[in-house]
Formats: structure tokens, sequence, C-alpha cells
């Protein structure tokens, strides 16, 4: 499924329109490349950061969702991983 489809249904951009403008900025990153195409293709495994108004989120994709459903549909879709506290240089809260 293409990046900018899968990020329009499982509801973090609110358009396609918005989903293609974020990924062509080059600010999301898959499986650690850049990506800047909306073309780009996600399957299940791969591993999404997210860059969002106050932190980065990094995902990564359970299922490829067949429409834009619910949210609570659209969430069982990819598992939301922790990332270390970046606050401390042993990665520790402080």
């Amino acid at each position: 499924m293409r990046i900018d489809k899968f990020l329009w249904f499982t509801r973090f951009a609110g358009s396609r329109g918005l989903a293609q403008d974020w990924v062509s900025a080059g600010h999301i990153r898959l499986n650690g490349r850049r990506i800047e195409r909306c073309s780009a293709g996600v399957k299940m495994g791969d591993v999404l950061v997210l860059p969002m108004r106050s932190r980065v989120t990094v995902i990564e994709v359970l299922a490829i969702p067949g429409r834009r459903g619910p949210a609570s549909e659209a969430q069982s879709c990819y598992r939301v991983l922790e990332i270390p506290d970046q606050s401390s240089p042993d990665g520790l809260p402080v």
C-alpha cells in the first residue's frame, strides 16, 4: 500500500492530500530511510517514524487497512513503539 494512503487510512493525516504533502516534505522515515515519494510502499512489519506536533511517534505496521474506517479499526493496524527518553545520556529518566 502507498504510504500516503496508509497515513490517511490509519488517521495520522486528515486527508490524503495532507498525507502527500507530509511525505513529500521528507519528514517521515520508513525502516530508517527518509521517504520523499508518496508512492513508497508500506507492508506489514515496517517501522515508520512520524514527526507529530509535539513529539515523534514510532509505529510498527501490524496490518494493511482495507478502508478508512473508525479510529478503533485504524488503531488495530499499527503498534506504537516506545523510544528511549533522550533527556539523559544513558537514556534513563531524570
